[in-house]
């Protein structure tokens, strides 16, 4: 599955959703099912600079594909780190570093934000291209 399909895939979704007080409570609910980062992870090393609350994502690299998890102390922040992944993990390097991510527009998620949440969502997509680049530079 490519990383456009799973974002129309999240397009979709949110598009079933009336109001913004049902996809919060949707962006809530991704949280929870969110791949857990190992409690060895939680590291500073690990933690997105420029997000209001803590979010951690580690990455590893199986069968050239990136595999992320991730963790926050706030569920909105969860949430929100939960469909980045779900649209990037498991996913060739470059195919993360050719991705746009018009998606998070498209289901109106940055203007809905708070100024300092949206920061922080700009900091993780960084933070995930950042890995993708890395894992590139060892796969060249």
């Amino acid at each position: 599955v490519t990383i456009q399909d799973i974002q129309n895939e999240i397009i979709d979704e949110f598009a079933m959703f009336e109001d913004w007080e049902e996809r919060y409570q949707y962006m809530i609910d991704l949280g929870k099912s969110l791949p857990l980062i190992d409690d060895q992870y939680k590291t500073d090393d690990n933690l997105i600079k420029g997000c209001q609350s803590k979010v951690w994502v580690h990455a590893e690299m199986n069968d050239n594909k990136v595999h992320f998890t991730a963790d926050s102390d706030a569920i909105i922040t969860k949430g929100i780190v939960a469909i980045l992944i779900r649209a990037f993990s498991d996913q060739h390097p470059k195919d993360i570093l050719d991705a746009n991510t018009d998606f998070i527009d498209e289901i109106g998620l940055k203007e809905h934000l708070s100024p300092t949440r949206a920061n922080g969502l700009v900091s993780m997509v960084k933070q995930l291209k950042m890995y993708a680049i890395a894992y590139q530079t060892q796969l060249s």
